[in-house]
């Protein structure tokens, strides 16, 4: 929470959108708790079905296995 604080304080506007805001508690929580992120962003970005959350957690897969998932030992 104090780090989105900072980062909102740091770019020293009055107003800050809405989008920006959303976009650090993805950001923060995605790093924190992955399953926490998934519900958010899944009520952010509105995922319409399964196969949204889908794209979304192969996307958290391969940000984790440096090379992009290319990772032969990962059993996909």
């Amino acid at each position: 929470m104090r780090m989105i604080q900072r980062r909102i304080r740091e770019r020293g506007e009055r107003e800050i959108p809405a989008r920006l805001i959303g976009e650090l508690v993805m950001e923060a929580l995605r790093d924190l708790d992955p399953v926490a992120y998934v519900r958010f962003a899944s009520v952010y970005r509105r995922f319409e079905d399964v196969d949204a959350f889908s794209v979304e957690i192969a996307r958290m897969k391969e940000a984790e296995v440096p090379g992009g998932g290319d990772d032969p030992n990962r059993g996909d």
